[in-house]
């Protein structure tokens, strides 16, 4: 069995946790969730030395964490995880899915209920048995009976990480087959919806029901719900399902265009097609004098239109701004230059200063910002006024030493926003910032009102450069909290305070359906990953994907700019901005 670096990270942070169940000394529990910090950002092929044996010296990854890493590089599994993981069945672990529920929690559930299933807990929580734990009472109970039931809401829903990382390795496969003459990824992922139900795939071939059949014997497939001549429909093992759609070359971009969708763009698109007098399917137009049309371009073209991209066709304006020549020329993913909030080691990061710079060098990045948390997040070990100090001193002694015109760190923070609107340092030491992201993290049950006083009155600070991830929302997994939208990128674009796109898969936050606001009002955005490891700076591209379905542009995000006019920019006050 193939064994991957991420699939080593997955059974030591799985082992920590059941460790901690079990109430096992917090020092065993910690050097587990070391190691997989370490296995996650090493610089150079971890799996391969692991395997081989050769882990002596690395800092952190001691001779046992050493030996059971070998294990499970040269045989795929390892002894030990799996007699832990045997106490438990499978579905004990969808209780990590419930907001709320760590494992301290957990544990006192199953040790005291026998809970190890959603279900179990659901029927626990509405007989009251939940409540009545020491550790508990009646508004946790509540609370996670409100948890389940947005998990049940969003059953069959997937993050569109996940959804395009399945997308792309199916869509490969499918273009290598000799029958295939285009192929291409239709639906809500190819408009760069947050959350995604299913997948579509749309080929252009001339041996429809032979691609069908290749699709349902491939190994991705773990149920065939429905296969014909021209469709097939699978289910894949995470209970994704796919859709298969086999056309004409010359119905290709028809298809495309329809299946990607939206409904209402649609719906818009053929009633603009009835008034040139054709009628408009996913086959093709029919009626008189029907224009050639060899891609989507020509569909809209033909219909009087400029192009509109997949991102933008939700309805929401696209059509107009097509027909009048307005539509904005999108950002692009190769137009960053580099982001802000980023975590290292020094909080809740897993991978070192060191490791984050080089990886955002290799990216192709020319500035990385680090933002670790600040001292009001200790559950994310952050950082107070003297560790803080010391990483400013650090980031510029790496700047004299690897720094130059062509890549630099900046110093950032993320710095909380208190209850109260005040922020976690004075205004004196985050003066000595490069920048600051500006987050909220606790008490995040306050009402609209409350909370929209307290991020205006955080912004006002002439020492915060944006705010990070503005409705604390988890996709799937927490809602966001209420706050006025409007009232907050109004104050932004009075204040200049920029509002950051945390494109962490998790968060997508501020949501795509309020940056053309946003843009229009002349607030900037920062596309930020929030990465916690090298891997994670990745994360740029969803975010780039997601920025263009709120129409922004280029000049619209900040870190487009290169580093000198970046550097530049930081130094402005921030009314000059």
């Amino acid at each position: 069995m193939s064994v991957t670096r991420e699939r080593l990270v997955e059974v030591l942070e799985e082992i920590a946790l059941l460790l901690e169940i079990q109430g096992e000394n917090p020092f065993k529990v910690r050097a587990y969730r070391q190691g997989a910090e370490i296995v996650s950002g090493y610089d150079g092929d971890i799996v391969a030395l692991a395997r081989e044996g050769r882990l002596e010296g690395i800092k952190g990854i001691g001779e046992a964490l050493r030996d059971k890493l070998h294990e499970l590089a040269s045989t795929g599994e390892l002894e030990f995880h799996r007699k832990l993981r045997a106490n438990y069945p499978d579905t004990f672990f969808d209780l990590f899915e419930i907001e709320g529920l760590g494992p301290k929690k957990i544990a006192a559930l199953h040790k005291s209920l026998g809970i190890a299933s959603i279900p179990a807990l659901k029927e626990a929580c509405q007989s009251g048995q939940v409540g009545e734990l020491p550790g508990f009472g009646a508004k946790t109970q509540a609370k996670i009976l409100e948890a389940i039931a947005r998990r049940d809401q969003s059953a069959g829903a997937y993050r569109l990480d996940e959804a395009v990382t399945a997308a792309e390795a199916i869509l490969e496969v499918l273009r290598l087959h000799p029958e295939v003459l285009r192929a291409a990824v239709a639906g809500s992922t190819r408009r760069s919806k947050e959350l995604v139900h299913d997948l579509d795939f749309i080929v252009a071939t001339p041996a429809p029901a032979e691609l069908t059949a290749f699709f349902a014997t491939r190994p991705f497939a773990a149920e065939v719900i429905a296969q014909g001549d021209t469709k097939c429909s699978i289910r894949l093992e995470s209970g994704m399902q796919c859709d298969l759609r086999a056309v004409s070359n010359d119905q290709f971009p028809f298809a495309l265009m329809y299946f990607t969708g939206s409904k209402e763009h649609n719906v818009a698109i053929r009633s603009l097609a009835l008034k040139h007098g054709w009628s408009l399917n996913e086959y093709g137009f029919t009626g008189e004098n029907l224009p050639a049309v060899h891609d989507e371009a020509d569909i809209y073209r033909a219909l009087g239109l400029d192009f509109v991209p997949p991102e933008l066709r939700e309805n929401r304006g696209e059509i107009e701004a097509a027909d009048e020549g307005t539509l904005p020329r999108l950002i692009e993913w190769e137009n960053l230059r580099g982001t802000f909030h980023n975590h290292t080691t020094e909080s809740d990061g897993r991978a070192t200063l060191d490791q984050m710079a080089e990886g955002a060098r290799e990216l192709g990045l020319q500035y990385l910002g680090i933002s670790d948390h600040s001292k009001s997040s200790p559950q994310a070990r952050g950082l107070d006024e003297e560790r803080l100090a010391a990483q400013i001193e650090k980031i510029a002694a790496w700047n004299r030493e690897h720094g130059g015109p062509q890549f630099r760190l900046f110093a950032g923070s993320e710095v909380d926003i208190l209850k109260d609107g005040s922020l976690d340092f004075d205004e004196e030491l985050l003066a000595r910032l490069d920048f600051t992201v500006a987050s909220v993290h606790n008490v995040l049950n306050l009402d609209e009102d409350t909370m929209t006083r307290r991020i205006l009155r955080a912004m006002e600070s002439p020492h915060i450069t944006m705010l990070g991830h503005l409705t604390g929302r988890m996709l799937l997994r927490r809602d966001a909290y209420p706050v006025n939208h409007e009232k907050i990128i109004d104050c932004a674009a009075e204040t200049r305070t920029v509002i950051e796109l945390n494109c962490n898969p998790k968060r997508f936050d501020m949501d795509w359906r309020w940056w053309h606001r946003a843009r229009d009002k002349g607030v900037l955005c920062s596309i930020n990953p929030d990465a916690h490891s090298v891997n994670q700076l990745q994360f740029l591209r969803f975010g780039a994907s997601v920025a263009r379905k709120g129409w922004l542009r280029r000049q619209d995000v900040i870190n487009t700019k290169p580093l000198a006019e970046i550097e530049a920019w930081l130094k402005l006050p921030k009314e000059k901005r």
